[in-house]
């Protein structure tokens, strides 16, 4: 047995007549199953039985948890996009926090729980999946959470770095599921549930291992939206699409803007843009981090209690109690410079290659991000991936800082110091103060070397550029005024 994940709760008994030996994120219970919150527990004959991943393990929630415990699944949960917004936004949520050691979490009142708070750390290292799972079209069909997952994100919480990242799997991913052959990603679930889901994702990124699970589904993305108060983002051109797989109509004009939990919803599935499945993991990334924003803000606090409400019919985990709480507190005095997002690396098949269209991974950049990332190496091929020096980089430079041919300048400038292969994308639309440097691919110490060059800058770890590129710079009017001025009239 290794050792706990949360010190000196070994032999914390979570409700009435279940104990939990241990809590270092167990190995999965094969027989055993229980959902959090209302809904009722899966089958274990409705999943897998050859994969290796934890379904519902010995001292799980049981569906009554008092709600102030159900606000940390609130907090733990409440990130990934279209029907999640994740296992780690909201872990930024400020809160009281008291150490409680010799009490149980039953005999607290749920306002003692409130008021006091729980505290646990975490020991080591945390995987977790989330998915938000599409609505089934027809209702009361079937359990809500078996559908396609619309979004995936592999979360790692790590508490030697002091670091969450987040790994934005594109639905699209073509992976090889057992039994069924070479499909998308986002069928796993709809085949074979949580546990198959993980040991696809586990195979297909060397064998990583993923200790936990989060499944949600769209209406709570939806609700949770709305009662933040919207989120602020900015919508880069007009949307008009009609979804019809999931019956939904889009229609967004653009422009800075708060959007409610339905056009939210909008923002983040639309696909009508040339870039299909992947332009919508770059805007689930770009309302994480707005999503974050509100949950953040003190103002959110009083509404705890209503979130609570509104998610625990749609959360399943397998999440203890006590973990719960050590991710919340994890989060706790976490910046946003400590949260990083990356897309698995990859390229759109072509027509020719196969008849569905699907990601293809980038075998060489999957293989970068999880070392860089969650510290996974294939086996045996420790330092197979060939790292770029920065100057051999593919960098895209947008113009952000509202001054025509500024991005050019910046070319130039980067060709002067031994960078060629920079190129210009088109403007981007909103003006900004500061520069960006964007993680595309996950090169974050690429990134912070460029940001060296420039002299300029604030990296972002978020794969919201331009695809083609491993860094893109967003180029704010901070470089109006940083350049010298005799550089600025020669390249004028």
């Amino acid at each position: 047995m290794g050792a706990c994940v949360i010190p000196n709760q070994c032999e914390i008994s979570v409700r009435d007549g279940v104990n939990q030996e241990s809590n270092e994120f167990p190995k999965r219970a094969p027989d055993q199953a229980t959902a959090v919150g209302d809904r009722p527990a899966r089958s274990p004959d409705t999943v897998s039985k050859s994969a290796s991943y934890p379904d519902a393990t010995t001292g799980r929630v049981g569906m009554r948890m008092s709600q102030w415990i159900q606000r940390s699944l609130v907090l733990a949960t409440a990130v990934g996009t279209s029907a999640v917004l994740g296992a780690t936004v909201a872990l930024f949520t400020p809160a009281s926090v008291n150490l409680i050691p010799d009490q149980p979490l039953q005999n607290l009142s749920v306002l003692d729980l409130w008021r006091k708070g729980v505290h646990y750390p975490i020991t080591r290292p945390v995987n977790i999946l989330v998915m938000g799972v599409d609505e089934p079209l027809d209702e009361g069909v079937g359990d809500p959470m078996d559908g396609r997952s619309d979004t995936m994100l592999l979360v790692r919480l790590d508490p030697e770095s002091h670091t969450i990242s987040v790994l934005s799997i594109p639905r699209d991913t073509q992976v090889d599921i057992p039994l069924q052959g070479v499909t998308k990603v986002n069928h796993a679930n709809a085949m074979g549930g949580a546990r198959m889901a993980a040991d696809v994702v586990s195979a297909n990124l060397n064998n990583i291992e993923i200790d936990r699970y989060v499944r949600v589904n769209t209406e709570a993305f939806r609700q949770l939206v709305d009662l933040v108060g919207g989120v602020e983002v900015f919508v880069p051109y007009d949307m008009q699409y009609t979804d019809l797989t999931q019956g939904l109509e889009i229609d967004l004009q653009q422009g800075q803007q708060v959007l409610n939990g339905d056009q939210a919803e909008q923002f983040v599935r639309f696909r009508n843009d040339g870039y299909g499945d992947i332009g919508r993991v770059q805007r689930q990334q770009q309302l994480i981090r707005a999503l974050r924003d509100r949950l953040t803000s003190p103002s959110f606090l009083p509404r705890v209690p209503q979130a609570v409400d509104l998610l625990q019919s749609y959360i399943d985990t397998n999440l203890t109690v006590e973990e719960m709480l050590a991710l919340v507190d994890f989060g706790l005095d976490l910046t946003s410079e400590d949260f990083r997002m990356v897309m698995l690396p990859g390229r759109f098949s072509s027509p020719d290659e196969f008849i569905a269209s699907y990601w293809l991974m980038d075998i060489n950049g999957r293989d970068q991000v999880l070392a860089d990332y969650f510290d996974v190496r294939a086996s045996g091929l420790a330092n197979r991936f060939d790292r770029q020096t920065v100057q051999d980089l593919r960098i895209a430079v947008q113009n952000a800082s509202g001054e025509p041919q500024i991005a050019t300048q910046v070319v130039n400038y980067l060709y002067d110091q031994g960078f060629d292969h920079v190129y210009v994308v088109q403007d981007w639309p909103l003006p900004q103060s500061q520069t960006q440097i964007i993680v595309q691919r996950g090169d974050y110490s690429g990134a912070t070397s460029l940001g060296t060059v420039l002299g300029v800058g604030k990296v972002v770890a978020a794969s919201t550029g331009d695809l083609e590129s491993d860094l893109t710079i967003r180029v704010g009017e901070d470089w109006l005024d940083h350049s010298p001025a005799e550089q600025l009239d020669n390249w004028r």
